[in-house]
């Protein structure tokens, strides 16, 4: 009795277990098919990782164009203050002249 319920009981079991284990149309296995889904999902997630990071790049190459072309900017302001500034020297030396020259003649 004993041998008969338990053999009642295993065969289920093991037919639940060879269902489990039954293959796809494509002769895949369980263990295949999540193999497979995990190699699909990695993918998706590279994909999409590259993709980001090629966003990211992009925005950095924008921004350093962006930085690159405002010290140009200033560079080139810098210049002209430069320049005014020498102009204003140059006038108030001449000025300083001019007086030291008056200062000679009145003598």
């Amino acid at each position: 009795m004993k041998a008969s319920m338990t053999t009642a009981l295993l065969v289920p079991l093991m037919l639940l277990a060879l269902a489990g284990c039954s293959r796809d149309e494509e002769g895949a296995g369980p263990a295949e098919r999540i193999g497979k889904a995990l190699d699909e999902a990695n993918a998706k997630v590279s994909d999409s990782v590259q993709d980001e990071l090629a966003r990211v790049d992009d925005a950095v190459e924008e921004a350093r164009s962006k930085v690159q072309d405002a010290t140009e900017e200033a560079r080139r302001g810098l210049d002209r203050a430069t320049e005014k500034v020498g102009k204003s020297v140059e006038r108030a030396g001449e000025k300083i002249q001019d007086k030291a020259d008056a200062m000679k003649d009145d003598d």
